[in-house]
């Protein structure tokens, strides 16, 4: 509520009526901020720990933007961030990923104010809580600065300029405070935490605080103030538009740039140099067809950038001739975000609200649950995040299976608004990225496989036409009796069973279904061209759990997927082990006529 009175008194959108309906159905005031749905709110906060990740990684697009293009008299991006965190975010763990990179990587412009109250949800923070915040923070590299009295502007104020005066470290603030400040019965406790003061409480804070208001009322002077403070912002921001213009007049090549990263405008043709690839290539591994297609994007858009958490050398993230990203060279493009994967996701998160970049990050696919809750906000916020997701499947083989996918294709697939792909071979990889740089509205997973695959007669074309359809038809046959549908590398094991059943005269057609979600948008008439409701014979086939699959395959169809976990072992053998193989295809649909 605060925020959003705030956003009131500044200009913005939020009436007095919305503040009214405070968590209310339809109301523009949620009980959590929403990016996207209230204007003014710049991040969708709530799950402790985001919030201060996503600063992490405004901050690191700032400096980022700042090195690519300013020039002396020209500081078009020097802004700082600000962010308000409590007790709970600091003890998240994300918290402590995210602000460990950004002392590593010297985010100076970074300022984050720590509500300081000693009080959680449960009770006191002396139960579980008792560690020395300053003296961690100062171990990340901060600078830690404490106001004694939460209360006292003028010492915050201090504060502030302190802060800002400090260019090689973030800064903490550390702001003691009372919760419920004002309530004579219930500041200082957890039950103030979470709940509404109550009328009688509420008339006894307005007596201390010698308000004779009624509620929702804005005395004159208080609009009056604000009404310079928005004064202020008006000229704020015709200075650097006229700063801009001049900008424009001696760097015109460089503002073009600043404005097409700004809009999030792609170069014309910028696709033109994405790789293809031929049956006579040989196997590829989706991931390493991945990375040639991640190199191709990064020379063809300049505002392309991300990173792995310590795995670049196995996901193939590393963009060549880039430069890394560091305190010493911002404008590189490869981040090392370190095993930190849930700061990971915040931090992408973050640098896409700020605007200015597109990015990607990437990790072991079975590695995507510490990542989950970023990638729920990436969502819900709608914000097209790249998550490069490889070792997609028992193939791993020896690493056994802590390092083997089972439910995340199912566990992603049923994040509202994330987009997962799973290419069959190179060329639907290809089509995969050209998808989620260019048309994507929300953030996308492509979800690659380790070991090498064959190169499909057909995707070359198929795949730059229709993967963005989300299944179509890639071998088929006259009146088919039956239907194979597979993912990633399984549509070969599916191209390889169809050679088998055609010669057994059981005419089978074979659907590459890289997303689920891509399909499910389309037209009916579409659907029922891929998959023919005449056709009831059908075989789904993936090396993950079955969930979901029943709505392709329906009644009379089958499922040939994994509902425990997997095994170490040789991948081939783990793959034989578990009935992925053309015999057992064969014998499912045998059993299915």
């Amino acid at each position: 509520m605060l925020l959003y009175s705030l956003l009131h008194l500044f200009g913005y959108e939020v009436t007095i009526d919305d503040l009214k309906n405070f968590r209310q159905w339809g109301s523009r005031t949620p009980g959590h901020p929403e990016y996207g749905h209230t204007p003014g709110v710049e991040a969708t906060t709530g799950p402790l720990g985001q919030g201060i990740s996503m600063a992490v990684g405004m901050a690191l697009a700032e400096r980022h933007l700042a090195a690519l293009f300013n020039r002396p008299g020209f500081e078009m991006i020097d802004h700082y961030t600000y962010t308000i965190c409590g007790d709970g975010d600091l003890m998240e763990g994300i918290s402590a990923e995210a602000c460990s990179l950004a002392g590593h990587l010297k985010l100076g412009r970074l300022i984050v104010l720590y509500d300081s109250n000693d009080i959680s949800l449960d009770g006191e923070t002396h139960f579980s809580f008792t560690e020395d915040v300053a003296k961690r923070y100062e171990a990340y590299g901060w600078q830690v600065l404490r106001v004694e009295n939460g209360n006292d502007l003028e010492e915050i104020a201090q504060a502030l300029e302190k802060a800002k005066q400090e260019q090689e470290r973030p800064t903490l603030i550390e702001v003691r405070t009372t919760i419920g400040f004002g309530s004579p019965n219930r500041a200082g406790t957890s039950s103030v935490h979470g709940s509404p003061l109550g009328a009688e409480e509420s008339k006894l804070v307005k007596e201390a605080y010698n308000w004779p208001y009624e509620p929702f009322h804005v005395p004159d002077e208080v609009r009056q103030l604000f009404a310079g403070f928005q004064e202020q912002g008006k000229q704020q921001e015709a200075a650097w538009n006229d700063k801009f213009k001049r900008y424009q007049q001696e760097f015109p090549e460089l503002a073009k740039d600043f404005l097409d990263a700004i809009e999030n405008r792609l170069p014309v043709g910028w696709d033109s140099s994405l790789p293809k690839f031929n049956p006579e290539d040989g196997k590829i591994a989706t991931r390493d067809a991945s990375g040639k297609a991640l190199n191709a994007i990064a020379k063809a858009v300049p505002f392309f950038l991300g990173g792995s958490a310590d795995l670049a050398s196995s996901n193939k993230t590393a963009l060549k001739d880039m430069g890394n990203l560091s305190a010493n060279s911002y404008g590189g493009r490869n981040i090392w975000f370190g095993v930190r994967e849930h700061a990971m996701g915040a931090i992408l998160n973050g640098m896409m609200l700020h605007g200015g970049v597109k990015v990607f990050g990437g990790t072991f696919f079975v590695f995507s649950d510490y990542l989950r809750p970023a990638m729920r906000l990436s969502a819900l916020m709608k914000q097209p995040v790249i998550y490069v997701l490889t070792h997609d499947s028992i193939a791993v083989g020896e690493d056994g299976p802590t390092h083997q996918p089972i439910e995340h294709l199912a566990a992603l697939r049923v994040i509202p608004g994330m987009t997962v792909i799973r290419p069959a071979d190179a060329n639907e990889t290809v089509a995969a990225y050209r998808y989620a740089v260019a048309d994507s509205e929300g953030p996308v997973s492509v979800v690659l496989s380790r070991q090498g695959l064959p190169v499909l007669p057909g995707t070359d074309c198929l795949a730059a036409e229709k993967l963005a359809k989300g299944a179509y038809v890639l071998a088929d046959v006259e009146n088919p009796q039956v239907i194979l549908i597979a993912s990633g590398s399984e549509v070969s094991l599916a191209m390889q069973a169809q050679q088998e059943l055609n010669q057994k005269g059981i005419a089978t057609r074979v659907v590459s279904m890289p997303s689920w979600e891509l399909f499910d948008k389309q037209p009916q008439s579409y659907k029922d061209e891929v998959l023919p409701p005449n056709v009831k014979k059908r075989v789904a086939i993936e090396m993950g759990h079955p969930m979901g699959w029943e709505k392709y395959v329906g009644e009379q169809g089958t499922v040939i997927g994994i509902t425990g976990f997997g095994a170490s072992a040789p991948g081939e053998k783990v793959m034989d082990e578990y009935g992925f193989t053309v015999q057992n295809v064969v014998s499912k649909v045998g059993q299915l006529l």
